[in-house]
């Protein structure tokens, strides 16, 4: 045969994978976890021993790193979850526009444009209050599963008006 007549057909996305594998019975406090399909920090882990031919089974308690709602799970300690890849960036604020995105400063000098001010009101005050005075600011991107949104900022030293 020759190699023209093979032809084969790629269905898998050319990036790396959204989570990787971990026995539950591994995962501790803090650790991240995929719970119903969304990134989670364990908050709480319990384990239990069940019957004589049972497996022992962990008790996760997990908070959705971009929602914060409460997520539960219960798994074999000895099956595999999906733990997902989260990463951190930093990047500049350069502008808030009307309609509630923010446009940053990557740090090869290009701008980034397809986030929004984040939902939690505490932060949103900061990043507005500190963009209006002329601050220098930094904000944290977190990043898990194709999802980002703003996690922190950071005061850079800037202007003193």
């Amino acid at each position: 045969m020759s190699d023209d007549e093979h032809q084969f057909e790629s269905k898998a996305d050319a990036g790396a994978s959204k989570t990787y594998p971990q026995q539950a019975g591994t995962i501790r406090k803090g650790a991240h976890l995929v719970i119903k399909q969304r990134p989670c920090k364990v908050v709480e882990v319990s384990t239990s021993k069940t019957g004589k031919h049972g497996h022992a089974k962990c008790h996760f308690v997990a908070i959705d790193i971009f929602t914060g709602k409460k997520l539960e799970d219960i798994v074999p300690s000895s099956h595999n979850c999906d733990v997902p890849h989260v990463s951190r960036s930093d990047y500049q604020l350069i502008d808030i526009s009307e309609d509630g995105f923010v446009s940053l400063l990557t740090e090869n000098g290009v701008t980034k444009d397809d986030l929004r001010l984040p939902t939690d009101e505490g932060l949103l005050t900061q990043i507005r209050d500190g963009f209006a005075e002329g601050k220098d600011l930094v904000v944290t991107v977190m990043s898990a599963m194709g999802e980002e949104q703003i996690a922190a900022l950071k005061d850079i030293g800037g202007r003193n008006n």
